[in-house]
């Protein structure tokens, strides 16, 4: 099963809208989704602080601020 991981931190509703995005996709393309605090990270914070939400797929990152469902279901 494809992994995505969904990068937030809390307050950010722009990360709530991505969240709801990937669930509406999970109901007809299953995938495991992890769900990472870059507030819990120095290094994570750094890297994702000006751009989150960032969801990456196995690892490579997908997109940043919004989830083009669309392409999400195409790429899974």
């Amino acid at each position: 099963m494809r992994t995505v991981t969904l990068y937030v931190r809390p307050g950010c509703h722009l990360c709530d809208d991505a969240r709801a995005a990937l669930l509406r996709v999970r109901v007809t393309h299953p995938f495991a989704l992890e769900e990472v605090d870059v507030e819990c990270d120095d290094e994570l914070l750094l890297r994702y602080l000006e751009r989150i939400p960032v969801v990456a797929l196995d690892g490579q990152e997908l997109f940043d601020f919004f989830v083009d469902e669309e392409a999400l279901r195409a790429t899974l």
